[in-house]
């Protein structure tokens, strides 16, 4: 959408945003009046930025020339419908003139991250290394998320990022996108560079943080977080693309790998399985899925209705199930059908009727699975799901406080009212 709101300025955005038509366009950016900004900390930038306040909300706006500002624009939103952790682009404002008909330059407005901080007031909060190795991982997952939807960022840097803490750790998002281009895939070459440039950076800014005495570090170990992105990155992308072969017996070993993925944050979109006579060879690679992707899909295959966490274990044993059994070519509603009847079926079978009430069924599931896991793991061996429904069923089950006494009243009752 385009809209002139005088005679030479231009207000391009994805939606109407009437409340952008009351700021001051005709004034400098640096030159703002104080009832306009918000006091919000703002990071280093090779432009000019100000949060602004707007129709209730909060935005950022950066003056830049035209081009770069409909650029960045564009590829801000593709980086927001592919679901990459970044900003979200509001509007480009062109054709800015000041009062005596001298241009202005272009801005980009971005919607201001709730709850963010530049890296910066991570460090004028707590003054501790811990906190730059925190922000390091953050920006390192960051950068393998961006590089496995093919995005080559071209300025990687703690500047060009803002975190969100997340449970004693950070999240990290993309601000600057400048220099971006978006690719089918990265060769190792764009990736590589990328990881050097950040690599160059963020020893710069830690060395700045270190001479405002924000930072208490010396050179030597600014150095090891500045070096702790390669080694985070290489093992998280390793562990995220490279293939891994084992034999057909050993199905436990697919939890595995998909156990460490989900703590690392990602969801297995898909398991590509090639068969040799030796064994089997598993690549997993994973995609950026919506909330209730799960759930969704979870219904859809075999008609349970289940929670997002439920639904993504039980999702999981399904493509263990399927990589197991060699048949990731069939068509994925007979799989899941099979899979229904073979596995999880009989699981719920195995519980005595006294205790079907303790716990909803596919909850019973997830536990039967991760006491399976927990076997195999000290076993070394793969555990039957047999062993482990009944070594569950015995050990674990029985001290499981009943649902239907949580409810305070018979689950029975229930069914059959709702029946009624």
């Amino acid at each position: 959408m385009s809209t002139s709101t005088a005679a030479s300025l231009q207000i391009t955005a994805a939606r109407p945003y009437p409340e952008l038509l009351d700021l001051p366009w005709e004034v400098p950016l640096e030159e703002w009046p104080e009832e306009h900004l918000a006091a919000l900390p703002r990071g280093i930038s090779r432009h000019i930025v100000r949060f602004v306040k707007v129709g209730g909300r909060v935005i950022a706006v950066k003056e830049t020339n035209a081009e770069i500002a409909h650029r960045e624009y564009r590829m801000l939103r593709m980086l927001n419908r592919l679901d990459v952790p970044s900003v979200a682009p509001v509007a480009v404002i062109t054709g800015r003139v000041d009062r005596h008909g001298e241009p202005l330059n272009s801005v980009l407005v971005t919607r201001h991250l709730q709850y963010s901080l530049p890296y910066r007031a991570l460090y004028s909060q707590t003054l501790r290394p811990d906190t730059a190795k925190r922000a390091v991982d953050a920006l390192a997952v960051l950068l393998v998320k961006l590089h496995l939807t093919g995005f080559y960022w071209g300025d990687v840097s703690l500047s060009n990022t803002l975190f969100r803490r997340d449970a004693g750790a950070f999240a990290a998002y993309l601000v600057d996108a400048e220099t971006g281009e978006l690719y089918d895939e990265l060769s190792p070459g764009q990736r590589n560079y990328d990881l050097d440039l950040a690599r160059t950076n963020i020893a710069g800014e830690l060395m700045d943080v270190v001479a405002s005495e924000a930072l208490d570090a010396d050179l030597d170990e600014v150095i090891a977080i500045a070096d702790r992105i390669v080694s985070r990155y290489r093992a998280l992308w390793s562990e995220l693309t490279e293939a891994e072969s084992f034999e057909r017996g050993d199905r436990w070993r697919v939890e595995a790998r998909i156990r460490r993925l989900n703590d690392l944050g990602f969801d297995v979109g898909e398991l590509a399985i090639t068969t040799d006579i030796d064994g089997t060879s598993v690549r997993i690679e994973p995609k950026v899925v919506d909330a209730g992707h799960h759930s969704r899909r979870l219904l859809r295959l075999t008609g349970l209705d289940a929670e997002e966490n439920q639904a993504r274990r039980l999702l999981n044993d399904l493509d263990s199930y399927t990589a197991a059994t060699d048949r990731q070519g069939e068509d994925e509603e007979i799989v899941a059908h099979d899979w229904m009847a073979d596995v999880f079926e009989p699981v719920q079978r195995a519980v005595p009727r006294e205790m079907r009430g303790k716990l909803e069924a596919a909850e019973l599931f997830h536990e039967v699975l991760e006491h399976r896991w927990y076997l195999s793991e000290r076993a070394g061996r793969d555990v039957g799901l047999e062993e482990a429904v009944n070594s569950y069923v015995v050990g674990v089950l029985p001290a499981k406080p009943d649902e239907r006494a949580v409810l305070g009243v018979d689950t029975e009752a229930i069914r059959v009212i709702a029946d009624d």
